[in-house]
């Protein structure tokens, strides 16, 4: 299962997971403004240890830390994760 750690105010989550929504991939939402301290600190750590930034992902031990949403590095970046684009 994909995750998605997002917030529901980052307009880059919200574009994010209408992507994947589209896309028919199925995820799950971490909530990063209710997140547990341990949760929190491993998505610091893989966005490079200063913040957490969103939507960071996390698919089968593979990460992809937070950035600016760009369709088409985002279908490239989950393919590299290893998830298939339905349509």
């Amino acid at each position: 299962m994909l995750n998605v750690y997002a917030t529901d105010w980052c307009p880059h989550c919200k574009a994010a997971i209408a992507f994947l929504k589209k896309h028919e991939i199925p995820f799950q939402v971490i909530d990063m403004d209710s997140a547990d301290p341990e949760t929190i600190e491993c998505v610091v750590k893989v966005n490079g240890g200063d913040d957490w930034v969103v939507p960071t992902l996390e698919y089968n031990g593979k990460w992809r830390p937070g950035e600016i949403f760009n369709e088409v590095k985002f279908a490239d970046d989950l393919r590299k994760l290893g998830i298939e684009l339905k349509c």
